[in-house]
């Protein structure tokens, strides 16, 4: 049985990127999750315990959270639980880890800019067939810059498209 969670904190380290032998992108971060409460006798807000949980995202995810997450955001993260004891000498513990689904900032502590990823665009099965096929036109390799990052993937010579994914500036409509 696998059990979803979603969880909010800070992200406690720098995400860690690797990717396998196999080819498989790698990201994971420490997560600090900690539960404030209202104390009346105190009249203000307080700290409960803090959890700790290691986030791990495969994959697009992985590659996403690498250009988007820093140490110090506050995030929401949502995935399958995993718990794992285990044992290093004369120590012992519990991990708490999440294979994460989905994860973004915390909008209830500031603002955030999404742009998506152009190779998640690209292998959209959402798209049609016609803009995988279509041949580019004249207007379209001829457009200007601000044309370029409003206009259709199908509507982008690859020229323009590969220039775009270089600079990391082109968005792509969803």
């Amino acid at each position: 049985m696998t059990d979803t969670i979603t969880l909010t904190g800070l992200v406690a380290t720098p995400p860690r990127h690797l990717v396998t032998g196999e080819g498989l992108p790698i990201t994971s971060f420490r997560l600090a999750s900690t539960q404030r409460r209202f104390d009346r006798s105190q009249n203000r807000w307080v700290d409960g315990e803090t959890n700790w949980y290691t986030i791990t995202g495969f994959r697009q995810l992985a590659i996403n959270i690498t250009g988007s997450l820093q140490k110090g955001e506050r995030v929401v993260v949502t995935g399958r639980l995993r718990i794992r004891d285990w044992a290093a000498g004369e120590k012992a513990g519990t991990t708490i880890e999440v294979d994460a689904d989905a994860i973004g900032h915390d909008l209830s502590w500031g603002t955030s800019t999404f742009v998506r990823s152009i190779s998640a665009a690209i292998i959209d099965p959402a798209a049609s067939s016609e803009a995988t096929t279509a041949e580019p036109s004249d207007e379209a390799t001829a457009a200007e810059p601000s044309d370029e990052a409003t206009a259709a993937p199908s509507e982008v010579s690859p020229e323009v498209l590969a220039d775009s994914v270089a600079a990391e500036s082109v968005a792509v409509p969803f």
